[in-house]
């Protein structure tokens, strides 16, 4: 009773009710959900349905133009007419020859003995000959005897052939197939008159003045019937015609044979395409399938074992897709880090003088002399200042990166940005003069400005306002390590063989301490001269220079001065930015 209830109470803060309890997987239902998603079929990608569509496609109309044998079979129909005049030529000979007989009133026909003759000639071959006397009328037929019954016709069958289901399955394809390719529909009909004449038969008209003729006709069934007429001549009279006729049978057989040559070789190449499809799809589908789902899964993973796939070896688009993926991985786990690092050292700095306002004013409030409440309240008027320094600081960090990103770069003059800020330091020399002679350092340092007599501008492309930013911390980190009196040297110069050019600012103070030259460009950077106020600088301003300059695809690095003995006689910082293409 007390599980129920238990299992009731997990229930009800799952935000669901006992009833609504899923039902409890047993092992055999696991294992029979396994069984069936082995058993599924895998689903074919849309990329692999397209690469094959695309090649079965194109080999399928390649199959079906090649099983359109017109031409073959317009010549195995000129070739078997070729061989019916011959035939008919021969015939013609024999018949005027053989069955002519001379008389006073000149050549005659005798029709029984052609009979005769053309059942003799037409054995050995497989035509039909019919012969027409000089009136048109039909006086012999090869398929026509006269017995005693009457009138005979004689047609010859096909043999029979044992056909499996095989076979008769790939005659109904074949069928089917050429079914949908052009027939003879161009060639007219052929009908057969009970009572035949040469009215019927155009071709024998023809024979029937001296001349040759030839015809082609589809029959009912689908087959063709080729026709040949000859004239039958003696001593060049037209004593009557010869016309042979056969079907298209054995053209038919040679056309099949080539189609079905062709069929063969169209399955073999058809089956090779689709493996070779398929295999070109899964090279190209599966890895982004697999690209995407590790993106998917690094997406969805809390930690940082999820990796992109590597398939850099590939050399292809997708290893470069690859390399790419994991690139922009590891930049965003970097960025990531940057982002937790940068919040933890805000959180840091920010509780410093958080910590010290907290201090100034509980302390005010204990006290009541006037003096010691003006200093604390003094200690809290700087403690706001530097937090408002610091803020303003983070703020133009967090937001530098979006904002070099939609700003299109110009043509910026390095010359003309160093000789405006030469001149602003000299305007407020004096002021700031004051300010450090009532602080207890006298005389701002004096800036020297050296740039190519040539007039060369020193252009470059960038952002004016954030360049102008980075050579003003450079100038102010270098003001606040000069000694009184000292001099800041301001250069610039073009580098020819890299095209960039190169702008220094050099200073006469202590130098950069060993180890240090990397690490005072990173973030809250506190290592500041003794003799300034603590909390004047956020510690941000090179680390900001940093990222302007290299968002301009420009490098930033920082050195130490030394004499002829070795000794550190100042801090060197080298900005190096990509020279502006000459329009």
């Amino acid at each position: 009773m007390a599980s129920d209830t238990a299992i009731a109470t997990a229930d009800a803060e799952a935000g669901r009710s006992p009833a609504a309890s899923p039902p409890r997987r047993t092992a055999g239902s696991i294992a029979a959900a396994a069984l069936r998603r082995r058993l599924r079929w895998p689903r074919l990608s849309p990329l692999t349905g397209r690469i094959l569509a695309v090649n079965v496609l194109a080999l399928a109309l390649l199959g079906l133009g090649l099983l359109y044998v017109g031409r073959y079979e317009a010549s195995l129909i000129e070739t078997e007419l070729q061989a019916l005049k011959t035939q008919g030529e021969i015939f013609a000979a024999a018949l005027g020859e053989g069955a002519v007989l001379d008389s006073v009133e000149g050549e005659q026909l005798l029709p029984e003995l052609a009979r005769q003759m053309m059942r003799r000639l037409v054995e050995p071959t497989r035509t039909r000959a019919r012969l027409f006397d000089t009136d048109g009328q039909i006086v012999a037929d090869s398929r026509v005897l006269r017995g005693p019954g009457g009138v005979i016709q004689i047609r010859e069958l096909p043999p029979p052939r044992p056909r499996s289901w095989l076979a008769a399955t790939a005659d109904e394809i074949y069928d089917w197939i050429v079914s949908w390719l052009p027939r003879h529909s161009a060639w007219p009909l052929y009908k057969e008159p009970a009572v035949q004449s040469a009215a019927e038969y155009p071709e024998v008209g023809r024979a029937l003045r001296g001349d040759t003729g030839r015809a082609v006709r589809a029959e009912s069934g689908g087959g063709l019937v080729l026709s040949v007429a000859v004239p039958v001549q003696r001593y060049k009279q037209v004593l009557g015609a010869v016309m042979l006729s056969v079907g298209s049978n054995e053209i038919e057989e040679a056309v099949r044979a080539v189609r079905l040559d062709i069929l063969r070789v169209f399955l073999i190449a058809l089956a090779v395409t689709v493996l070779l499809s398929v295999y070109l799809a899964g090279t190209i589908a599966r890895p982004i399938r697999i690209l995407a789902a590790a993106a998917d899964r690094v997406r969805r993973g809390s930690g940082r074992q999820m990796a992109i796939p590597d398939f850099t070896r590939r050399r292809d688009e997708i290893g470069d897709l690859s390399g790419s993926l994991r690139d922009m991985t590891g930049a965003l786990w970097q960025r990531m880090d940057a982002i937790e690092r940068f919040a933890a050292d805000v959180a840091h700095e920010i509780k410093n003088p958080l910590s010290s306002l907290r201090s100034a004013v509980e302390t005010a409030a204990r006290i009541d002399d006037p003096a010691k409440q003006r200093r604390l309240l003094a200690i809290v008027l700087e403690d706001v200042q530097r937090l408002d320094r610091l803020i303003s600081d983070i703020s133009d960090a967090s937001r530098l990166d979006s904002e070099m990103s939609r700003i299109e770069p110009k043509p910026v003059s390095m010359a003309r940005m160093l000789r405006i800020l030469v001149e602003v330091h000299e305007a407020t020399a004096s002021g700031d003069d004051d300010e450090e002679e009532e602080g207890g350092r006298g005389g701002a340092p004096l800036l020297s400005l050296g740039l190519p007599a040539d007039g060369d501008e020193l252009t470059v492309s960038g952002v004016e306002d954030r360049l102008v930013q980075v050579l003003r911390n450079l100038i102010a980190n270098a003001v606040s390590f000069s000694p009184p009196g000292g001099v800041i040297r301001l250069a610039a110069r073009r580098d020819a063989a890299a095209a960039a050019v190169v702008a220094t600012i050099e200073d006469e103070g202590p130098g950069i301490p060993d180890g240090k030259l990397e690490a005072i460009f990173d973030r809250f950077y506190t290592e500041r001269p003794s003799s300034e106020k603590f909390g004047t600088h956020s510690g941000l301003g090179l680390s900001i220079s940093k990222q302007i300059v290299e968002a301009h695809r420009g490098t930033i690095r920082a050195e130490n001065r030394r004499d002829a003995d070795g000794s550190v006689i100042g801090a060197r910082f080298v900005v190096r930015l990509p020279a502006a293409a000459s329009s």
